[in-house]
């Protein structure tokens, strides 16, 4: 059964690390209450990037503790709930097989998958792991950016229920190589209507149909 192992809540700090700029809310950790999902955000959460990171397509990050597992393994190094900066820590769901658009019933909320976490200059500088940037685009293990589709509390031990799938099938991985390099999979972006309006605009660059893009309806 899948179930959520911690709500993880942000512990803003400075970066110390190179090239960094501002705060960041990247290092977050499990919240010893119930939480509430509302207004496309995880209340008690910090979102600081808010141009990359944050909003409707991307209001909660969650990540699987059987994919932190392998990076523990991988970097001889404890990994503990929230050094992704995921807001859920799940156990039991297979994520990277999740499809897009597929809705997860957790406590009183429904959250949709919406598309894949993209490595960054500041994850890689929060691990302080040489070449963390390719070594994550490498693994396939990228987590699941969620929309709120019903807002409610969600806490440790809550059940993860799938109660929708689209039948088209395009998953979490599929995207998530497609988007760090892998063109030959733009068509499948096109068949998950579900993706964010900028990853299918972008699909359809790489297809050479850039007329859909310029009319701004990507989505028709």
């Amino acid at each position: 059964m899948a179930s959520v192992i911690s709500v993880n809540l942000a512990r803003v700090r400075v970066p110390g690390w190179k090239q960094a700029v501002g705060r960041t809310g990247i290092d977050k950790r499990p919240a010893a209450h119930r939480v509430r999902l509302a207004n496309d955000q995880v209340e008690g959460d910090t979102v600081c990037d808010v141009e990359h990171h944050g909003g409707y397509d991307q209001a909660v990050y969650a990540y699987a503790t059987e994919d932190a597992a392998w990076w523990a393994r991988e970097l001889d190094r404890v990994v503990e709930p929230g050094q992704f900066g995921e807001n859920l820590t799940t156990e039991g769901l297979d994520q990277t097989g999740a499809v897009i658009g597929e809705r997860w019933a957790i406590g009183s909320a429904v959250l949709e998958v919406s598309s894949p976490r993209i490595p960054c200059r500041t994850l890689a500088g929060f691990w302080e792991v040489p070449h963390m940037i390719r070594r994550f685009t490498q693994a396939g293990r990228p987590g699941a950016y969620l929309r709120i589709i019903t807002e409610g509390d969600i806490g440790t031990g809550d059940r993860i229920e799938v109660v929708h799938r689209p039948s088209h099938g395009v998953t979490l991985g599929e995207t998530f190589r497609a988007l760090t390099g892998d063109r030959r999979l733009a068509h499948r972006l096109l068949e998950a209507p579900e993706l964010p309006a900028a990853a299918r605009a972008r699909a359809y660059i790489w297809l050479g149909d850039r007329s859909s893009t310029e009319r701004g309806t990507p989505d028709s």
